[in-house]
C-alpha cells in the first residue's frame, strides 16, 4: 500500500465512524490509516469506534514477530507477507517502532522495507510509534488490532521494537509469538537468559544459510530438552528460515497454522484472547484514573499530595487513596 494512500483523511477530522468502518471493510485504505490515526491520536471518536466494531472482532489470527535487533524481522515480516498473498489472504502489519525524541513519530520506518507491498490493496502497513511506552509495543497497538480484525483481515503481524527483556509484552497480545534468532549475535543461550525465548511458540532461525546456524540450532534444541513439556502441551517448533531469499518460509507458516489449530483444539485460544482483553481493559482503565487525576480540581491536589508524601507526613498509600476518593 503506497505511503500516499496511508495519509490524509477519509472524511475529514469529523467522519461518521460508522461511515469510516464501513470503508475500510470495504478496502478504502485512507479511511482504515483514519481510523487507525484515531486510535494513536486518542481521538473522542475512538469509543463509538470501538463500541461499532466489538461484535466483529474475534477472527484474525494475530502473529506476534519478536526478537533482538538485527534478526532479521522485518525481512521476515515481508516474506510472510509475500506468502499469506500467494494464498490470497488479506494481511495487516503493526510495525512498532521506537519514537523519535523530537516529533514522538515512528523512528524506523519499517514500512520503507516492504515496499514490494505498497501496491496491495489486500495489504495494510503501519508504523507506530511507542511514544514512550515501555515492552516493544505501542500503547495503540490492542486497539489498532482491534480495527484490522474488524474490517476483515486474516492475519495481522505485529513487529516489534527489539529491546529485548522487556520485549516479553508480546507474549500477552498475540494469539502466536515468533521468536526469531539469528547466528553471529552472540551466544544463544544468553539469549535465552534474557527472558524472550521463553515466550516462543515457534521458533525461527533466520539466516540459517549463513555459518553458525547449526550451533544456533542445536542450542535451542538443549535448550527445549530441558524445558518440561506435559504430553497435551505445545512444544514449540524449531524451523530453519531464510527470509531473505523465501527458503523455509513455507514451513514457518505451516508451523503457525499448526499452533493455531491448536490454540482452538486446546481451547487456549480463547485464554489468551481472555487474557488480552483483561490486560487492555486494565490498561484503558488506569489511563483513564491518570488522566482523572490531571483534572481534578486546581490540579493541585495531586501536587499537594506530593509535598506531603516528600515531606514525610504522608505515605504514597495514603496518598493514592486520598487521590482516588476525591
Amino acid at each position: 500500500m503506497a505511503e500516499s494512500r496511508l495519509t490524509g483523511s477519509s472524511g475529514g477530522r469529523g467522519a461518521d465512524p460508522d461511515a469510516l468502518i464501513g470503508a475500510a471493510r470495504d478496502g478504502d485504505p485512507r479511511a482504515l490509516a483514519r481510523l487507525v490515526s484515531l486510535v494513536e491520536d486518542s481521538s473522542p471518536q475512538l469509543r463509538s469506534i470501538m463500541q461499532a466494531i466489538a461484535s466483529a472482532t474475534g477472527q484474525a489470527h494475530v502473529v506476534g514477530l519478536t526478537g533482538s535487533p538485527g534478526v532479521g524481522k522485518s525481512t521476515l515480516a515481508g516474506a510472510l507477507v509475500r506468502h499469506y498473498r500467494d494464498h490470497d489472504h488479506r494481511i495487516g502489519v503493526l510495525a512498532v517502532d521506537p519514537s523519535s525524541p523530537f516529533t514522538g513519530g515512528a523512528l524506523l520506518g519499517d514500512r520503507v522495507r516492504m515496499q514490494e507491498h505498497a501496491t496491495d490493496d489486500q495489504v495494510f502497513i503501519r508504523s507506530m510509534a511507542t511514544r514512550g511506552h515501555l515492552g516493544g509495543l505501542a500503547q495503540a497497538t490492542p486497539q489498532a488490532l482491534r480495527i484490522l480484525d474488524a474490517v476483515g483481515f486474516d492475519v495481522v503481524l505485529v513487529e516489534t521494537v527489539g529491546v529485548g527483556q522487556a520485549e516479553v509484552e508480546i507474549a500477552s497480545l498475540a494469539d502466536t509469538v515468533l521468536v526469531v534468532v539469528a547466528p553471529g549475535l552472540g551466544d544463544s543461550i544468553q539469549a535465552a537468559k534474557a527472558g524472550i525465548l521463553e515466550i516462543a511458540d515457534v521458533f525461527a532461525v533466520n539466516k540459517s544459510d549463513r555459518p553458525g546456524s547449526q550451533e544456533v540450532i542445536r542450542d535451542l534444541r538443549t535448550m527445549l530438552a530441558m524445558a518440561s513439556y506435559g504430553p497435551s502441551d505445545w512444544k514449540p517448533p524449531l524451523v530453519p528460515i531464510a527470509a531473505a531469499t523465501g527458503a523455509g518460509i513455507g514451513d514457518l507458516a505451516a508451523a503457525i497454522d499448526r499452533h493455531r489449530y491448536w490454540l482452538g483444539a486446546s481451547g487456549r485460544l480463547l485464554d489468551r484472547r481472555r487474557a488480552r482483553t483483561r490486560e487492555e481493559v486494565s490498561a484503558i482503565a488506569l489511563g483513564q484514573l491518570r488522566q482523572r487525576a490531571g483534572q481534578l480540581p486546581g490540579a493541585s491536589r495531586l501536587d499537594e499530595l506530593a509535598e506531603r508524601v516528600c515531606a514525610g507526613k504522608l505515605d504514597p498509600y495514603s496518598a493514592a487513596d486520598e487521590l482516588i476518593g476525591g
